[in-house]
Order: C-alpha cells, then structure tokens, then sequence
C-alpha cells in the first residue's frame, strides 16, 4: 500500500474512533446529540440541551484529546529512539525522562503544591534526567550510542531511587496513596486548561518528529556514512533528542506514567508498514494515538470505577510484546 493511503487510512480509523469514544461513558449520546453538542459553543447547535455541551466539550473532548496526544508522542518517540539507537528494546524512557519526571511530580505532591507546580516540576525533573544523562555519556567518541544508553540506564536508576525515597517519607494515609494512583496513570485530570498550553507544545513536537524519517535513515547506515552524505550527525541526534524528551515529559505531566506504549507500537508499526522511518514515524503517531483512545475507552467504561490508564496498557501491552518480539526481524529488515 502507497503511504498516502496507509495514513489516510489510519487517519480515519482514528477520527471514526475518537467521534465514537465522544459519544461513549455513563451518560451514552446519540451521534445527532455528540455533534449538535459539539456546534453549540459555536452558536451552531440548535436546542440542544447546554448540559450536554458541557459534558462533552468540557469532560470528554479535553480527555480524548488528551489521549490522541499522549498516544501519539509516545508512540513516535519510542519509534525515533528504537531508530536512533537501532535497538528494538528501546522505550521513550531509555535517557530516564519518565523515572525524572515521575520523582518530580512525586516531590511536588510530598509538598503540597498546587497542579501547577506538580506539572512543573514533573516537567523540569523529567529535563534534567535527560541532562544527566547527556552528559554521562558526552564523550563516547565511537561509543556514543552506547554511552547514551548507558547514561540513560543510571540517570533513571537515580530518579527512581529519588522516587523511592519520596513515597517513603510521605503520609502513608494521604500523600502516599495521591502519589502512587498518580503515577499508575490516568486521563481523568486533563481538562481544557491543561490543553491549551500543552497541545500546541505537543503537536508542534510530533509533527517535527515526523518529518524527521530521511536523517533517521541516513544515520542508519552509520555515522561514517551519514557525514559522508552531508549530514552533521551529532547536531541531528541531539535534536531527535531533545524533541523525544520534550515529548516524553509532557506524556507525565498531563497524565503520570503510562508504560509500554511507546514501546510496543514502534514494533506494531515496524511490522505493519516495514522499517522506512519516513513512513514509520507518522503512522507510529496514528496508531498510538488510536491505540491510547481505544484503551481508554476501556479504562472508564469496563468497570463502575476507572482503572488507571497505566495497569491496562501494561496487561495489554506485556503479550503483544512478547509476540512482536518473535516476528521482530520482519519489522527490521530495510
């Protein structure tokens, strides 16, 4: 299939699911209802009752969105770091950005600071994991990758550690519980405001990422022949980088540790559409962005009370790994 039909696919699987998952909850709408609710603000709905609106522009529109965003950083950072490193067991914390960001929402809670500071610090924690490890691994000359990696492994190993700390010393009736329901994951937070800074940060990082499939394939060929091609190799890592990492952080603020996303649909991905990063990071975006508002459909509707975000995507994710991994070298052949 040509790649304009592979995403255009993709893209309205994903706007069929997502005008699905608007109409879906405790309180079902009709499809009439979902769209006249959605035009009401725009003084285009009708008599739609303004309940309704409110339920869906304020309630379930900031949460879809949230997890069409979510999905999809997750998902392309995981595909630009298992390319970047060429390693299948690559995750978007492989330079310890969620362990960073975790201790520091962690730390804000233990505080008592408002939701603000807690994604602040989440945020600026989740940075200087990342720096940390940078500049672990700053001279790795012909081992830089490797040095990357391993820089990664002890800075998230640190923050973890800090984390431990953290729920340690807090109230274990109060503090404890708030840090740990958050860092199990959750979309139920995110509401418009939360948004309105976060999307255009988010969108602005995916679709920088996406574009970034031609240097991802030249670096595939090796350092030696990437310069050879024009390419300033240490300048364009650095900014796949960075733009995974801000990715990533915001993946914690807006909604704490969502696991295995990132690494599971890179392979998905890898194994439906081949290895041509050029086609495999935007369609990475798109499946876990379908992939996230599929399973939070699940989270908030399976049970009378939510399931944190992060139990379900690690159940469902642990066996489609396990099966990704046996047919991981058709999605890494060239």
């Amino acid at each position: 299939m040509k790649p304009f039909g592979v995403l255009g696919g993709l893209s309205l699987a994903l706007l069929l699911v997502t005008g699905t998952s608007l109409l879906l909850g405790r309180y079902d709408l009709a499809p009439s209802q979902g769209l006249h609710a959605l035009l009401l603000p725009l003084g285009l709905g009708g008599t739609v009752d303004p309940a309704l609106s409110t339920l869906i522009s304020e309630v379930r529109l900031p949460r879809v969105a949230g997890a069409l965003l979510i999905g999809a950083a997750l998902a392309i950072s995981g595909t630009a770091f298992q390319a970047l490193f060429m390693n299948p067991l690559v995750s978007p914390g492989v330079l310890g950005v969620l362990s960073g960001a975790a201790f520091g929402a962690a730390l804000a809670l233990l505080a008592g600071g408002a939701w603000w500071l807690v994604q602040t610090a989440a945020f600026l924690c989740g940075l200087l994991a990342v720096a940390l490890a940078l500049w672990l691994g700053r001279r790795g000359g012909e081992n830089a990758l490797t040095l990357l990696v391993l820089g990664g492994m002890i800075s998230g190993a640190l923050f973890t550690a800090f984390l431990s700390v953290v729920k340690y010393v807090a109230d274990p009736y109060n503090t404890l519980p708030a840090i740990v329901y958050w860092l199990m994951g959750s979309l139920a937070l995110i509401d418009a405001t939360a948004l309105a800074w976060s999307a255009p940060l988010m969108g602005a990082g995916i679709l920088l990422l996406a574009v970034q499939g031609h240097a991802l394939n030249v670096m595939s060929l090796g350092d030696d022949e990437a310069r050879a091609l024009g390419l300033n190799v240490k300048r364009q890592r650095l900014f796949i980088i960075l733009l995974a990492t801000l990715l990533g952080a915001m993946t914690v603020v807006l909604a704490g540790m969502i696991g295995w996303v990132g690494l599971v649909i890179p392979h998905i991905a890898r194994l439906l559409f081949g290895a041509d990063n050029r086609l495999l990071l935007p369609a990475s975006a798109l499946l876990g962005a379908l992939y996230l508002v599929l399973v939070d459909d699940v989270a908030r509707l399976a049970l009378t009370v939510e399931i944190p975000l992060g139990i379900l995507t690690a159940l469902i994710g642990l066996p489609v790994f396990a099966w990704a991994l046996r047919n991981v070298h058709r999605g890494w052949r060239g």
